[in-house]
């Protein structure tokens, strides 16, 4: 079964209740199976016009990673984070057909 991700590009506009907000996230995404692969980190924008920071989130499924975004715990954080950040935000299946050789 393919895993699940989120993809988020985020501007973070108020550092304290950013910090507030991914104190409030870790509830859902331990309920869920979420596991970091991108926290932020060093980035370099190649096309196009991105946010400074980066997220990658891995879930055992697609139907967790969209279970998890629904769930009343991350919309708690989703309540705490405000108008800390701007966030772009996707879930996407991921791939386990076969790749290139």
């Amino acid at each position: 079964m393919a895993k699940g991700y989120w993809v988020g590009h985020v501007t973070v506009k108020d550092p304290d209740g950013y910090r507030k907000y991914q104190a409030a996230n870790g509830a859902a995404f331990a309920k869920y199976g979420g596991r970091f692969l991108v926290r932020a980190g060093k980035a370099e924008s190649k096309l196009g016009d991105l946010k400074p920071r980066h997220v990658v989130i891995e879930f055992p499924s697609y139907q967790a990673a969209l279970d998890c975004y629904h769930s009343p715990e991350y919309q708690h954080a989703l309540a705490v984070r405000g108008d800390a950040g701007e966030v772009d935000l996707v879930v996407v299946e991921g791939y386990d057909g076969e790749q290139p050789s």
